[in-house]
């Protein structure tokens, strides 16, 4: 008998919780393949079979929580097919043509699943098609290794609700809405929190009660840098065959500011201070499981078409569940982008243990005065830098947001400086 534990993911996750078995007991199971899908703090990882063989039994159940190094389920690797199969296998051929036709149908109900049938599917992919009750048999899939993704499950979900419908039969009366309270007239549904919400949750509330953290606001005139985009935006793609965005510029504002106060790109380690001399920048990225940042490395090191691509790859692996560990782990400074959602201002909670992290918001056209007696109406845009107190003073803090602010106002001088 084979054991199958819980691998090893990072220093940081010690456990996690079981999302979905992959398999069932008495399958067959060839090395390599995935069985069971684990919901970690940061990501979601699929366990791999080490060995062939049969599975003969789970040690744990779907949510339970599991620790690395524990055994989750046992592999027999002389096991043959399951006792289904067997009892399938061994029926006796009907003689007659009475019992032909009496064990057609029960043939049909006793379906025997082998590996093969089970359909190739991202996590996410599978985490939504158990939601919205699809069999992921049914959904048709552009992919060339055939493998099922996330957004194949959303419109096979839209396809199922625009196909033609039954004839209507007489109304009936909804049912009622789940009651977790004690007036029947207030109905209310309890849904237990996703391991990673609660992660989200835990994380924020540490992050407020151990920092000092302080908010300062200030606004840009994007004039200068949308001008740019819109003179430089065709030429870009054609040269690099990727959009030229807003994140590039304030990414390269960031590591120019960060380099004149380094203090921002920096953390504390009980009582000594660790000054970093490199720039992985944090991108928040808001996906379904919820608000996630991986970080794009180097970012000193690397050209406007650089972080555009690196930035649209890290959000791309954030929506389809495929970031690693890796991509999580390490950044100095973080940017969020409320503006995307219509947010004005708001006020970035710290990404601890960074010290800093600025928060971009909607560009919104106002009347801005030019002079005693000239106003115009300008792109602007409130930026906030949310930081600890506990090291950063307001001095830097300012200095650093009006460094910012400067460079995307003068986007020559952001070339030179970035």
């Amino acid at each position: 008998m084979i054991e199958i534990k819980v691998p090893e993911l990072a220093e940081s996750i010690t456990e996690g919780t079981i999302a979905q078995w992959l398999k069932e007991v008495g399958e067959h199971v060839n090395q390599g393949e995935f069985i069971a899908e684990l919901e970690t703090d940061k990501v979601n990882v699929e366990i791999v079979a080490e060995h062939s063989g049969v599975i003969k039994e789970f040690k744990r159940e779907p949510g339970d929580t599991v620790e690395v190094g524990e055994v989750i389920a046992v592999i027999d690797e002389s096991g043959s097919a399951s006792e289904n199969t067997a009892e399938v296998e061994s029926t006796p051929a009907p003689s007659t043509e009475k019992e032909v036709k009496e064990t057609i149908p029960a043939a049909k109900e006793e379906k025997v699943v082998s590996s093969t049938d089970r359909p190739l599917a991202s996590p996410a992919a599978r985490k939504l098609a158990r939601e919205k009750g699809i069999d992921l048999q049914q959904v048709s899939t552009t992919d060339p290794l055939g493998r099922v993704r996330k957004q194949d499950v959303e419109s096979h979900g839209t396809k199922s609700t625009q196909a033609p419908s039954a004839p209507a039969a007489p109304a009936k009366k909804a049912p009622a809405a789940p009651v977790t309270s004690e007036d029947p007239t207030k109905p209310a549904e309890r849904v237990k929190m996703s391991r990673r919400r609660q992660t989200i949750a835990k994380r924020l509330v540490e992050s407020q009660q151990t920092a000092a953290m302080l908010t300062t606001f200030n606004e840009v005139d994007m004039t200068a840098v949308m001008e740019v985009r819109n003179r430089r935006k065709d030429a870009f793609v054609d040269k690099n065959g990727v959009k030229l965005g807003f994140m590039s510029f304030f990414t390269k504002a960031v590591v120019a500011a960060l380099k004149q106060y380094p203090l921002l790109n920096a953390e504390i380690q009980g009582d000594e201070l660790l000054i970093k001399k490199y720039y992985d920048i944090g991108c928040a990225v808001s996906t379904d499981e919820g608000l996630v940042v991986p970080v794009l490395r180097d970012a000193d090191r690397l050209s406007f078409a650089g972080i555009e691509r690196g930035i649209g790859e890290l959000g791309k692996k954030a929506r389809d569940n495929k970031l690693s560990i890796a991509d999580l782990q390490g950044g100095t400074f973080t940017i969020t982008n409320g503006g995307v959602f219509g947010s004005l201002m708001s006020t970035p909670i710290l990404n601890a243990p960074q010290v800093g992290i600025l928060g971009m918001h909607k560009i919104q056209w106002r009347p801005v005065a030019i002079d005693q007696e000239r106003f115009e109406n300008r792109p602007m845009m409130y930026i906030a830098l949310s930081y600890d107190h506990r090291i950063v003073d307001g001095k830097e803090a300012v200095g650093f947001l009006v460094t910012v602010k400067n460079l995307l106002e003068d986007p020559e001088n952001l070339l030179l400086e970035g």
